[in-house]
């Protein structure tokens, strides 16, 4: 087991559990498979079948596997379980420290509102500078885990200065609404159900603090031998931010019963995070180095990692 899976299996079963129901293709069977998380565009794409409708004329067929969290997410294309994702900031980091053969290829705008510090409505803490020696929950390895590290650096404390939990998103809620953990560090739309079902407040989101891009992910050998398919992927998801962009008042209406998040928590996700996915650029590549960069002070990744040797090139 290398450092990745030995990373990972710290964190939580459920990406084994998914592991599980992911099928292993093999090459000449055409099948891309994708993994996707609770909310964002590839969920999205998904629902509306666009994907499966663009690669049925070059013999494709799509299969498609929900995961908690983007470093289940990761592990998955990892052993070869998927070809494809999405995640946020962070979890490609880690991943790329431990060896896994993944390639950024698109990133959708920032969306520092949709990632935030939570806390119970009845907490006495009121800043971030309040959680020192408090417990705060977050999935680990996810895009939170460096907002928490910005917010507590933002506000004179040291990441040393609390006790970190790491828990799942359902594990992290439950543990927050029973009072187990002070704080939680949560993403969209997550973070709209909480605070709709608990009535939690934010003492901070990412404005200010962190971009909290979502990037598009392939594994390397998927890409070197069907990059074709990878632009169809990216091309159809930029259909999908456009009508995203154009028909926000119809999003939550036409997805929430499929996608089982109420309409009232997936407006506020929907209008939490922009649309528009772009190929990588070095500006992108800096910003996610600095992230890099920061965790490897911190001790969080073991060596310094090179974000330019995961980027896809661009076609000449």
């Amino acid at each position: 087991m290398n450092a990745f899976l030995r990373y990972l299996a710290q964190i939580t079963l459920a990406g084994s559990i998914a592991l599980g129901v992911a099928t292993v293709a093999h090459a000449e069977d055409k099948v891309v498979r994708i993994g996707f998380q609770k909310y964002g565009t590839l969920i999205l794409l998904k629902t509306k079948g666009l994907l499966e409708e663009k690669l049925k004329p070059q013999g494709y067929t799509v299969e498609w596997t929900e995961f908690p969290a983007g470093p289940q997410l990761l592990e998955a294309l990892n052993v070869g379980s998927i070809d494809f994702g999405t995640t946020g900031e962070a979890p490609p980091i880690f991943a790329q420290a431990a060896g896994a053969p993944l390639v950024y290829v698109g990133y959708e705008p920032p969306a520092p509102e949709a990632e935030a510090i939570l806390v119970p409505k009845e907490s006495p803490l009121k800043t971030v500078a309040d959680l020192k020696g408090k417990k705060v929950a977050l999935n680990k390895g996810s895009n939170v885990h460096y907002l928490l590290v910005k917010a507590l650096e933002k506000a004179g404390l040291a990441y040393s200065d609390i006790e970190v939990n790491f828990l799942p998103p359902a594990d992290a809620r439950a543990a927050f609404e029973k009072g187990a953990v002070d704080a939680w560090v949560i993403w969209e739309p997550f973070l709209a159900a909480a605070e709709a079902a608990t009535g939690a407040r934010q003492l901070a989101n990412g404005s200010g603090i962190v971009d909290n891009h979502e990037f598009y992910l392939a594994s390397r050998d998927f890409l070197d031998a069907h990059p074709d398919v990878v632009d169809t992927i990216v091309a159809s998801l930029g259909e999908v931010d456009t009508w995203i962009n154009a028909n926000r008042g119809d999003v939550a209406e036409q997805f929430s019963p499929v996608l089982g998040i109420p309409a009232d928590v997936l407006e506020v996700a929907v209008e939490r995070r922009k649309y528009g996915v772009k190929p990588i650029t070095p500006e992108v590549v800096a910003a996610q180095q600095k992230i890099a960069d920061a965790f490897h002070e911190l001790g969080l990744i073991p060596e310094a990692i090179r974000i330019a040797d995961a980027v896809k090139k661009p076609q000449s």
